[in-house]
């Protein structure tokens, strides 16, 4: 088959699964060898389906092609005659024996005969070897482990584990593409193009309605005529179709103008782009929808997330230079599917009622601090609650901050009634920001820098009358704010200066709310009218690309779930019938209409998304629930009463709380389980990330208790200020606080949050991705060694070339992931270990030709040029959980054991020289020092000992001082690494990183997380010592001055990690290049490995903070903890 062939094979492949032919994908995986769907084929060993096991397998290889293979089949079919064993089901077992396993009697008849035996006993386990044998679950699943090892290293399957990287509906690109190219072939091309069908070549008819011949394919006469294309569209093509009998089909997102009452276009929904000639211009006036449909074609057909086929077609040529899609390919079925869910994972137990005092009328969680609440209510008031302790953090009352510098109008009401309504609140993406709309033209945006430190930011005089919603969005990589209002008008906003940026009209009723999104790098807004009507804009001034009505001419919010790929609304007609539905966004169709909600609605009902599971709605006097792939009700609760007729609901983000307000003017928390667990967690920390100040984007003022600083509209900063709610211009604090902006010019934390910020390359891998537990530089600089989860040792090698002259690690140029010629893996013993309680280790010697390596089991020794194990020893108990090469001789090396002691170890007499004893629990970290010929170690129980090289006696010990406020884990691991002078050592706990003296064992600086609920997951010294460089949970990685452990950067997880809040991807260890200073590698929790650089023109993290700022994370004293 040719590699063209071929690759059709996979875009058939990607159709098919983004369509849910599940078991065709799997069929055509099979028979063209070419994919190995190692996810499937763990969901069916894991469910015992050995038949489809083995006919799977059968595609690929054959019991007899090699050891690899041999094996593979050996351990499914010995898997398969225990279980039956275990069933007491002796007849089955008969029969696998003589049918299955007989083949293996050929090349192995002992164990052949010995296998046989085990029907001779009553329990099998009773045959040493299989004493272990647990039950069938974890039985299998200690098989996958195995099993997965055998098909990485089974040269049949190389290659065929790892699908290729394709934009998503790359299949329906190409016929979108063909269709364009047809329809410009036209002798008599129309602007909108009527397409029944793919399988004869498109032809637009003649004007007189004869039908126009086939276009001349083999030549070209004269250029191509400019007409106006497709419509842009999103879907597989640009498919007019018949008018529709679904009152609910939409017919498509984008239209073009057509005096024919009714017709249906189908246009695309999120590749808006402007168009190239009046012939596409959009259409302005309302439309009802169509009425019938006799025939649908693929376009129309169901898909789990419409957004994974969407593409955009006729575009201007400017347009389809874009990539199709920004987000990477997920196949097959990572994030389409996901388990069944449950009502047991709907937070519906109540655990907190918050009395906010008046209505509420709009809420949102923080976005990092899943237990932080915002309320804004029906007289103004807006509120920060920590739920998790029932406190209220801040309260504001509404308060025109600058009166003189707004409209007449808005002064004007103020005469007749100084009080407003909260119509929205919501927080930035990054929580440093929220933004509050009133029921009187005025915006507000605040800053949050943690605790109660909450400033006054923007005050924008937005729309004439109420302000009905607002959203925060990042056109051209800018904070803005979008805004609607009674003015019938969208606005867009610079939510740093308060500029206006856009301005949206064309809506001939208030606007009700905005959606901003962005697909194909193409930013947009949703946009929806009190009169049922939704729109679409771009950020180009060029009209709205969408004029339809929602469901019932129903008042109307939209909402994506989580991860961006599905699109819900839900609304409220003027007869009081609420309707909640999901959008096909290729056909601007409703896909399903959820049922449940009642006839005669009080109010706007509202609803949320939970992640890309739940939908939840307040009606009725009750919280609904639904499933997102199920339109039936899956269940209501009342949450013990009290709720109004609408109440207002909103999910935490991670979908583990829910908010609702009450009758009696509160809110009700309920959670799931794992709600309750954070709840709880916060509690036991004593309200600390309540109380701890974090770090902020738009901080100006170094005074912790002094006013805050609100800002005009036209610069960053301004010189009005509020104090206690009381605006007034006072002189003298004006000054002062000019004089603090002054201060804070001189030096501002570096905040990175783009990708444009920064160097970074995520390292190519072709094995299976499994999360990477440790992490290090060969001593070279120019390679990069992982030790995954499943123990496989995976390296990756820059090679010397015009782009990469050094040979060295970089950023710039992507190394290879190299494998000896034999392509077998180093994968350490885990013959009899339990994984989740392993701690893997390994250690490089000096000249990287070896590596020494544990993953719970044997310690084993690798040559890094073969991969061959050279040796194993010491197998467990106890397991190594630490291993150091001593630094004057290579065949000593000091192991640290889980059973709390430290061996020190000669390779060459296999032979333990010493145990050193003074730990309570495993042994986490070890470090030498030749300048004060000692050894540091450090251990799970939070201590850290100092033992001399001569005689290895223990010369101090101390315990770590967990901060105030913090609980550690029990079995936290706890490393050390010693600075390049040798005497001074870092120590990386969870809860903190310190500075200590080794001579005195004496803390120097020791710096906490201020925000309780991120967890440091590693740390480690740059190569020179002047820079550490820190992970966290929350996918961060901060950058501080070793000296006195000054924050100077912190890089967010937006700068390098994709887009997907589906699945939480973090940092699990960090190292660094041994000669480059400003250069890091993360291993990260979904495998991959990221190499971090600084832009080349800046040179470095951020600049060094003056020892006297405030601004930051101080480090502190160890006398002041």
């Amino acid at each position: 088959m040719s590699s063209l062939s071929r690759e059709l094979v996979f875009l058939i492949l990607q159709f098919l699964d983004e369509e849910k032919f599940k078991e065709t994908v799997h069929k055509l995986e099979k028979e063209s060898s070419f994919f190995f769907n190692i996810r499937y084929f763990e969901e069916t060993v894991t469910n015992g389906e050995w038949d489809e096991v083995e006919k799977y397998l059968s595609g690929f290889t054959k019991v007899d092609d090699n050891r690899y293979s041999m094996k593979i089949f050996f351990e499914i079919r010995k898997q398969k005659y225990l279980e039956a064993l275990d069933k007491g089901d002796h007849a089955k077992a008969v029969e696998i024996l003589r049918k299955d396993l007989k083949v293996f009697s050929t090349f192995n008849e002992d164990l052949f005969k010995e296998i046989a035996m085990l029907l001779t006993l009553q329990n099998f386990r009773e045959n040493d070897q299989l004493s272990k044998y647990g039950d069938t679950k974890s039985a299998r699943a200690i098989m996958l482990v195995e099993l997965k090892k055998l098909i990485e290293a089974n040269p049949l399957f190389r290659d065929k584990l790892q699908f290729p990287s394709l934009k998503n509906s790359r299949l329906r690109t190409l016929i979108n593409q063909s269709l364009n190219w047809q329809h410009q072939l036209c002798k008599n091309p129309k602007p909108n193009p009527d397409i029944k069908t793919l399988f004869v070549d498109h032809t637009c008819g003649q004007p007189n309605g004869a039908r126009a011949p086939s276009p001349v394919t083999n030549q070209l006469m004269g250029p191509i005529p400019k007409v106006g294309g497709f419509p842009p569209i999103g879907g597989p093509g640009p498919f007019q179709h018949a008018p529709a009998p679904l009152t609910t089909s939409l017919a498509g997102w984008m239209v073009n103008a057509n005096s024919v009452p009714h017709q249906a276009v189908s246009v695309g929904p999120m590749g808006l782009t402007p168009p190239n000639n009046a012939a596409s211009m959009m259409l302005k006036r309302p439309r009802t929808p169509p009425t019938n449909n006799p025939a649908l074609d693929y376009q129309t057909a169901d898909s789990e997330h419409v957004l994974k086929r969407s593409r955009a077609f006729g575009l201007p040529e400017e347009v389809n230079k874009l990539p199709v899609n920004i987000l990477p390919i997920v196949y097959p079925g990572q994030s389409h599917a996901h388990s069944s869910n449950s009502a047991d994972d709907l937070p519906k137990n109540v655990v907190a009622n918050l009395n906010q005092g008046s209505a509420v009328k709009s809420m949102d969680f923080h976005p990092v601090q899943q237990t932080l609440l915002l309320v804004g209510t029906n007289i103004g008031d807006i509120s920060v609650w920590e739920v998790s302790s029932g406190e209220r953090i801040e309260v504001r009352n509404f308060k025109v901050w600058d009166l003189g510098a707004c409209t007449m109008t808005l002064q004007a009401s103020m005469v007749n009634e100084y009080t407003a309504s909260v119509n929205r609140v919501m927080w930035s993406p990054d929580g440093n920001l929220f933004g509050v709309a009133y029921s009187k033209h005025i915006v507000h945006l605040y800053a949050y820098h943690g605790g109660n430190d909450l400033r006054n930011h923007l005050e924008i005089d937005a729309h004439v009358g109420g302000v009905n919603d607002l959203a925060f969005s990042h056109p051209n990589k800018q904070l803005c704010v979008i805004t609607c209002g009674e003015d019938k008008a969208i606005k867009v906003w610079d939510a740093v200066t308060g500029v206006k940026q856009y301005t949206f009209e064309g809506h001939e009723a208030p606007v009700y709310s905005v959606c901003p999104h962005y697909k194909e790098n193409i930013q947009f807004i949703f946009s929806t009218a009190v009169d049922g009507k939704i729109k679409a804009w771009l950020y180009d001034n060029m009209g709205s690309r969408v004029d339809y009505d929602a469901p019932g001419h129903s008042c109307t919010t939209m909402a994506y779930s989580a991860d961006g790929t599905r699109l819900f609304s839900c609304g409220t007609s003027k007869e009081g019938e609420s309707f909640i539905v999901e959008w096909n966004e290729s056909e601007g169709a409703v896909k399903r209409t959820y049922l449940g909600l009642g006839k005669r609605s009080v109010g706007v009902v509202q609803f949320d998304t939970a992640k890309n599971r739940f939908l939840v709605a307040g009606d009725e006097f009750k919280i609904k629930y639904w499933d997102m792939d199920n339109v039936n009700l899956m269940t209501s609760i009342d949450a013990d009463g009290g709720l109004p007729a609408s109440p207002c609901i909103r999910f935490s983000k991670e979908g583990t709380l829910l908010a609702v307000s009450t009758s009696e003017n509160g809110v009700k928390i309920l959670a799931n389980t794992e709600g309750i667990r954070q709840m709880r967690s916060m509690e036991n920390r004593a309200g600390a990330s309540s109380k701890a100040p974090i770090i902020g984007t738009f901080g100006a003022s170094g005074s912790a208790a002094g006013p805050s600083v609100g800002t005009d509209r036209n610069s960053p900063m301004g010189a009005m200020i509020s104090l206690n709610g009381d605006s007034r211009n006072l002189p003298d604090v004006k000054s002062r606080i000019s004089e603090e902006m002054e201060k804070s010019k001189i030096w501002k934390l570096t905040e990175i949050s783009e990708q444009s910020q920064l160097r970074s390359l995520r390292l190519p891998d072709s094995l299976l991705s499994v999360r990477i537990i440790r992490l290090i530089y060969t001593n070279s600089g120019s390679s990069i060694l992982a030790l995954a989860y499943n123990a496989v040792h995976k390296l990756w090698k820059w090679q010397r070339s015009e782009r990469n002259v050094t040979g060295k690690a970089t950023a710039a140029v992507p190394p290879q992931l190299w494998q000896p010629s034999s392509g077998i893996l180093m994968t350490n013993d885990i013959s009899e270990t339990n994984l989740e309680e392993a701690v893997p280790c390994f250690a490089l010697s000096k000249n990287d030709s070896y590596v020494m390596s544990a993953s719970g089991g044997k310690i084993s020794l690798f040559n890094m040029m073969t991969f061959k194990t050279m040796t194993t020893f010491m197998p467990p108990p106890p397991a190594a959980t630490f291993l150091a090469f001593h630094p004057q001789d290579n065949n000593v090396i000091a192991i640290g054991m889980e059973d709390s002691s430290v061996q020190i170890y000669n390779v060459r007499v296999d032979e333990v020289k010493t145990k050193l004893k003074g730990h309570q629990k495993r042994v986490t970290g070890l470090a030498f020092s030749n300048a004060l010929n000692c050894l540091v170690s450090s251990g799970a129980d939070a201590q850290i000992c100092v033992w001399s090289l001569d005689g290895w006696e223990k010369k101090a010990n101390k315990f770590l001082q967990i901060p105030s406020g913090r609980s550690s884990n029990p079995l936290a691991q706890t490393r050390v690494q010693f600075h390049q002078d040798q005497t001074q050592f870092l120590v990386v706990h969870e809860t903190q990183l310190a500075i200590y003296e080794a001579s005195k064992l004496e803390c120097i600086k020791q710096w906490a997380p201020r925000e309780s609920t991120s967890a440091i997951t590693d740390a480690t010294y740059s190569c020179d010592s002047q820079s550490i460089y820190a992970s966290f949970d929350d996918g961060s990685v901060c950058v501080f001055i070793s000296a006195g452990l000054r924050l100077r950067c912190r890089i967010s997880p937006t700068s390098y990690l994709p887009s997907n809040p589906s699945s939480r991807v973090y940092p699990l260890v960090i190292t660094a290049h041994p000669t480059e200073a400003n250069q890091f590698a993360l291993g990260l929790t979904d495998g991959g490995v990221h190499v971090m650089e600084p832009l080349e023109a800046e040179g470095k993290w951020g600049t060094v903070p003056p020892q006297e700022n405030g601004t930051g994370p101080a480090a502190q004293d160890n006398s002041s903890r």
